[in-house]
């Protein structure tokens, strides 16, 4: 890694149906393999689903509501002090809490055995923006792991 110079941040480009940023970044999550024709289809697919589902109008906003629920406000990282490590609770950047909601709603989906992944994210949607289901339970841990380690907050930089 260079020491010379920070990355700079690209500017994302927003999707082409519903011109936001965050579809775009969800997109990119769901793209493996770079095809992203076929990401677009199943995260669009998943937007009708929940859209049906919950009744409430624009899919957007329903995304924001469930990644809401999903964000962690606190992580663990590990420091080695003095020949142990400890995890050090730290507080993290809004960037981040998106990139790792969307990641885990992703990752979730795709643990769902048995349902096509347009239904499986949908569904992982639908229980992010109820407050229930597998990621919120991972943040509530991701939560209880830093609150258990509060006593090491000291040792960040």
């Amino acid at each position: 890694m260079s020491r010379r110079h920070r990355a700079t941040k690209r500017q994302a480009t927003p999707d082409s149906r519903y011109s936001s940023v965050l579809v775009a970044h969800l997109v990119n999550v769901v793209m493996q393999s770079g095809k992203k024709n076929l990401a677009e289809r199943i995260v669009y697919g998943a937007f009708e689903k929940v859209s049906e589902k919950l009744q409430k109008g624009d899919p957007v906003d329903l995304l924001i509501g469930a990644l809401e629920n999903a964000r962690p406000r606190l992580e663990v990282k590990s420091r080695r002090v003095g020949g142990a490590t400890y995890q050090v609770p730290i507080e993290i950047s809004y960037e981040r809490q998106e990139s790792l909601a969307l990641r885990w709603i992703v990752t979730a989906a795709g643990g769902r055995k048995g349902l096509p992944m347009k239904d499986a994210l949908a569904a992982e949607i639908v229980d992010a923006y109820n407050n229930t289901g597998n990621v919120v339970k991972k943040k509530e841990d991701t939560h209880k792991m830093a609150q258990a380690n509060r006593a090491f907050a000291h040792l960040r930089w």
